[in-house]
């Protein structure tokens, strides 16, 4: 392995406390001093959003990050699913670089770029289904809904959008009209966008019906027809359903065999669209180049961002070219489909196939839910494990039997694991989500099980 660069305040740090041979390399606690510097100036100085770890990237390299202290660490949040190829992949840092000497922005969507053509005819040609289609950027997966949502609502003419319970689809204010996976995220902003309405999502490891699968032969899909559809949301006022086809923030919550087939019976036999939302899911990180296609259904409309843009902001709606908006001006942006953003996102998408990471997404994927369900049959906190290909989860409960949530153990989890060099991240009330970019490596994975399985013993130790 490679040794850290360090940055010139850690020139004088003493030596790795990893063992020789390994990836992680420990010069400072974590934080160090850099780090704790910069961590008091961002509390002084930005909003309050969100914050898992006071992790201070200076640079970073494949799945590796270094601090600002010279600390290298390993990295299974992928800047939350963000960094597919891994962090300054060659090609997409010369494809970001190229570009940028000779033009980085023009006039957004009033003019024409190459660029975003060669993008949208490969995003074409990657999303699911042979009908003919065209596509939107955005900056975000936020921006992504947004667009979606208005799309449906501008077609349809219907007022509803129908959503899962627990999803996640962003926080601006028409997109937080479907995202309900945490109250923190909705509390104080309502009255929210009219017409969004939520049956409970299909989650066999805390079903909201107390059934068991199979023998509850999907009824958390076919209530939507048998009970809302004859009660509370009239079938010729939906604009379209809205679902992620692996929950993300909301838990990485799988749903089960035969639960997106039931639900697309349903929606077609009323005519209504599918927005498939695949911003953390797509762009490989489940072993396909989108989540939905592990379900056998073909989607209406896909959205995405995060692992798209390679590191920048970039997000796209792949939408039914009957669905295209007849006059200019019902819907645009300035920075959709930027430049960089659009190179990036060509290179990313290049080496994603080049390299054959859909396939070590797959094989990497089963080897790291393997390892932790090892870690599951060692520690009775971990209540499930879930995920398919490097989309994978814990959940961490206080009894097995009660599964009731342990959410102050999964944040010491959390913590215990960067303090020894391996970075994760939350997700739902009590799950911990493993998602490290697509190139990682076995021997990646088991040093990061190795520190998880001490970091759980040491959150154990606290208690």
């Amino acid at each position: 392995m490679s040794q850290s660069a360090e940055s010139p305040e850690s020139s004088s740090a003493r030596e790795p406390a990893s063992p020789p041979g390994r990836g992680v390399i420990l010069r400072t606690p974590i934080p160090g001093p850099a780090a704790q510097r910069i961590v008091e100036r961002d509390r002084q100085f930005l909003m309050t959003t969100t914050k898992t770890s006071p992790v201070v990237a200076a640079s970073g390299s494949g799945v590796w990050i270094t601090d600002v202290d010279g600390n290298r660490l390993l990295d299974f949040a992928s800047g939350v699913a963000v960094q597919a190829v891994g962090y300054s992949h060659p090609e997409v840092v010369r494809a970001i670089r190229d570009q940028a000497g000779r033009l980085t922005h023009f006039a957004g969507t009033d003019f024409y770029y190459e660029p975003q053509v060669r993008l949208a005819e490969k995003l074409v040609q990657l999303t699911p289904g042979t009908f003919p289609k065209k596509v939107f950027f955005t900056n975000s997966g936020t921006e992504s809904a947004e667009a979606a949502l208005k799309l449906v609502r501008w077609n349809r003419q219907r007022p509803i959008i129908v959503g899962l319970l627990g999803a996640f689809h962003g926080r601006t204010m028409g997109a937080l009209t479907m995202t309900t996976s945490k109250p923190v995220q909705r509390a104080r902003y309502a009255p929210f966008v009219g017409g969004g309405m939520h049956i409970p999502a299909p989650n066999c490891y805390r079903c909201p019906y107390k059934l068991q699968y199979p023998s509850c032969d999907l009824y958390c899909a076919k209530i939507l027809k048998e009970l809302y559809f004859q009660t509370s949301i009239p079938p010729d006022d939906v604009a379209a359903f809205m679902a992620e086809p692996v929950m993300g923030e909301g838990g990485y919550v799988v749903p089960p065999d035969g639960w997106f087939r039931a639900i697309k019976t349903i929606l077609d036999e009323y005519g209504i669209p599918l927005i498939d939302d695949e911003v953390q899911s797509g762009v490989g990180r489940t072993g396909r180049w989108f989540a939905i296609e592990h379900h056998g259904v073909v989607p209406d409309i896909v959205t995405m961002a995060k692992a798209l843009g390679g590191g920048l902001p970039m997000g796209a709606v792949v939408l039914p070219s009957s669905f295209d908006y007849p006059v200019q001006g019902s819907h645009s942006n300035t920075f959709g489909g930027n430049l960089l953003a659009s190179v990036a996102s060509m290179a990313t998408l290049d080496v994603i196939e080049k390299e054959q990471l859909l396939d070590n997404a797959r094989v990497q994927g089963d080897y790291l839910l393997e390892r932790l369900r090892e870690l599951q049959s060692r520690h009775s906190e971990i209540g499930d494990v879930r995920g398919i290909g490097l989309m994978t989860a814990t959940e961490f409960v206080t009894d097995p039997t009660t599964k009731e949530p342990a959410i102050a153990f999964r944040d010491r989890v959390v913590e215990e694991s960067y303090r020894r060099g391996l970075i994760l991240l939350p997700c739902g009330r009590s799950t911990i989500r493993y998602v490290p970019p697509l190139i990682v490596r076995r021997e990646e994975i088991d040093e990061a099980m190795e520190i998880l399985d001490a970091a759980i013993r040491a959150a154990r130790a606290r208690e």
